[in-house]
């Protein structure tokens, strides 16, 4: 999280040279409704590219022994089919954090990955992907926008799983492979 938080801030720093509507500073509100505090900032480096960088947090404990906690950092690289920062856009992203869920009813398969399995076991690890992503960015003032982004991908995660949510006593490890979506969003932007 730390080398998020350095990058964010050497990103802003670098903006003083930059001129009007070339940094952007976004909430993803699919992950506020999740209640994941998470942050973006967006650079353009070229008149149809640019680069995205978002984190979130999610460190609350729920009610009732459930955990779903994580954290994770996304780096992107947007082409824009017009200009940079307005219209359609695609992109490929990387992503990575770590987890430690449990004991939360998640009864559903989504292609070949069982998330019903989060009920009965706490599962705590890490996960790297990738993954490309299309979206649209509305200008609705001078200096605020909404964005829509939807992404798939893979994502790989190493875990150890535990028999409870609260206890500590490990029954094993794994790692699991996960073809997907990588990333939804709807972004509440504003435009430096």
């Amino acid at each position: 999280m730390r080398k998020f938080i350095f990058l964010l801030f050497a990103l802003l720093a670098s903006a003083h040279t930059m001129k009007a509507q070339e940094v952007a500073l976004k909430t993803n509100l699919v992950y506020d409704a999740l209640f994941t505090v998470n942050l973006g900032a967006e650079v353009q480096f070229a008149p149809r590219w640019s680069l995205d960088l978002s984190g979130n947090l999610n460190a609350w404990t729920l009610d009732q022994g459930k955990k779903w906690k994580h954290w994770m950092v996304q780096p992107e690289v947007r082409y824009w089919f017009c200009e940079a920062l307005g219209g359609h856009f695609v992109a490929t992203h990387a992503l990575g954090g770590q987890y430690n869920v449990g004991n939360v009813d998640l009864d559903f398969k989504l292609l070949g990955t069982n998330f019903g399995a989060v009920r009965d076991h706490r599962y705590q690890g890490w996960y790297a992907g990738l993954g490309v992503a299309y979206g649209y960015l509305w200008l609705v003032s001078r200096h605020f926008n909404i964005e829509a982004e939807l992404g798939v991908g893979w994502i790989h995660t190493g875990y150890d799983r535990y028999n409870c949510a609260s206890c500590g006593r490990r029954l094993g490890k794994g790692h699991h492979n996960y073809f997907g979506p990588t990333k939804a969003a709807i972004n509440l932007v504003y435009v430096f």
